[in-house]
């Protein structure tokens, strides 16, 4: 302890290394751990269960004497081996990126910077502008639309649904809330769930999203969306927003994007799209035509994570009309005011276009990738993903026992073992194991869903490491 409290630290009371040179060389250690780690990602497991003595020293108590840092770094080491799995090729649960080795090292500067991206003049600021034009030109976006990065999908969705709200209701509701507003959205059953969970945080409740039917695309059946708002017209409430999906979450399917885009301007609604991986299909030659429509939204909501494989997380809200969303969230006070210059500049803020004030830097990462690898090789990883999920379901197709459940739409393949004689509860039972055993057994990890009743073996191919021998091996 020094004699005066408000003296330079000791260095044994310091949070900085005491040696620095004894730092450099533990840190260099995690990083040939981790690029180790990296390296491998196609050796071993797909998935491996936490050690039970693993679990037990994570319920350790809070530390009120450190334990220093070679000891975090061991207890570190000692849990790497132990992740999700979707850095491996045959991780096909979800939709999980697989992520770079060059985007370790954009988290390591972001780390080294440590910069609150929520508002204030340093290079972070800049960094996340040019990643908001980027994804502008990406989907032909005009140039008064506005962006900003964020955790993911969810929180992309919430930020684009209560832009949507506040303008329907003139952006009183900042101040007077949104009790008795009538307000209805519309979506597919095929839509993620991220959407209802922003109506109710958004505080127009869940009830206030219409499920409309799929067909047998599981698409948006358009027929029934368009009696559901004449319905509603007619029961005197005020649609505001159609939320249509660039690949569903289930299938892979994409929703009539240019019919939604006509029917959203016909009945003065808002134009949303959850993109959260199939957006990124722009970038795909194979892909690329059935996303026209994409341009025409009013907001736009997808992950970096997923096919674009930054690593976790990131995700973005694209907005068309900057003054709209910058309406829909901005608060200065005497604290946050704008400067012209100082630190205080570089405005404007993003701390006006979405709910955080504290930000990390997460657009790094995402400038870096498209920066070391360009749009097109992107492109090219997404096409391969696509053409990989059609060979799986056509080699489904060709294997006794086994049954597509869907068509293979994009890059997700659902299908099931299907033994002649057995109801479906039975078969539901028995897909259900089989998947639990691949993740168990370290072969594989695909999940389930349901898909008209029934459940299914869910194949996610969203890994720039996949290869046909690796979709071989699940079946």
């Amino acid at each position: 302890m020094t004699d005066q409290p408000y003296d330079e630290p000791t260095p044994q009371e310091s949070l900085d290394p005491e040696n620095w040179e004894e730092f450099r060389a533990q840190a260099r250690r995690m990083l040939d751990a981790a690029i180790d780690r990296m390296q491998a990602s196609r050796q071993g497991r797909v998935w491996t269960e936490l050690p039970g003595d693993i679990k037990d020293a994570l319920k350790a108590p809070l530390p009120h004497e450190g334990w220093g840092t070679e000891d975090v770094m061991e207890r570190m080491e000692t849990l790497m081996p132990y992740g999700a799995g979707n850095t491996n090729p045959r991780f096909f649960g979800w939709v999980h990126g697989s992520g770079t080795p060059s985007n370790l090292l954009a988290d390591i500067a972001a780390s080294a910077m440590n910069a609150n991206v929520g508002g204030r003049d340093h290079g972070a600021i800049y960094v996340e502008k040019q990643v908001i034009r980027w994804c502008r030109e990406l989907f032909e976006f005009p140039e008064t639309a506005s962006g900003i990065v964020v955790s993911g999908t969810s929180m992309a969705t919430i930020i684009a649904m209560k832009v949507a709200r506040d303008v329907r209701l003139g952006f009183v509701s900042r101040k007077e809330g949104v009790c008795g507003h009538g307000l209805v959205g519309y979506t597919s059953t095929e839509t993620h769930s991220c959407v209802a969970r922003a109506f109710d945080l958004i505080g127009l409740g869940t009830n206030a999203l219409r499920r409309i039917p799929a067909n047998d695309r599981f698409e948006i059946d358009m027929d029934a969306l368009r009696a559901a708002i004449a319905k509603d017209r007619e029961a005197g409430l005020t649609p505001f927003v159609v939320i249509g999906t660039a690949g569903t979450v289930n299938v892979g399917a994409i929703d009539p994007l240019e019919e939604l885009a006509d029917l959203a301007a016909e009945e003065s609604l808002w134009f949303h799209i959850d993109g959260a991986f199939g957006s990124l299909g722009v970038l795909s030659e194979r892909v690329k035509d059935r996303l026209t429509g994409v341009k025409r939204a009013d907001s736009l909501a997808f992950d970096f994570h997923k096919w674009l494989h930054v690593n976790y997380d990131a995700g973005f809200a694209l907005i068309r009309d900057e003054t709209l969303h910058r309406a829909a969230f901005t608060d200065r006070p005497d604290y946050l005011k704008a400067k012209e210059r100082g630190l205080a500049g570089g405005n404007p803020w993003p701390v006006e276009y979405g709910p955080e004030l504290s930000r990390g830097f997460r657009a790094l990462k995402v400038w870096a990738q498209f920066a070391e690898f360009g749009t097109e090789r992107l492109g090219r990883m997404i096409t391969r993903n696509c053409y990989q999920a059609s060979y799986l379901g056509e080699q489904v197709e060709k294997t006794p026992g086994l049954e597509l459940m869907a068509p293979v739409a994009l890059n997700i393949c659902c299908f099931r073992y299907a033994e002649p004689g057995l109801g479906d509860a039975v078969l539901d039972a028995m897909n259900d194991e089989i998947v639990i055993q691949l993740q168990e057994q370290g072969i594989a990890a695909p999940s389930t869903t349901r898909l008209k009743g029934r459940l299914a073996i869910r194949v996610n191919i969203t890994n720039h490491r996949t290869a046909r021998k690796d979709l071989d091996i699940l079946l």
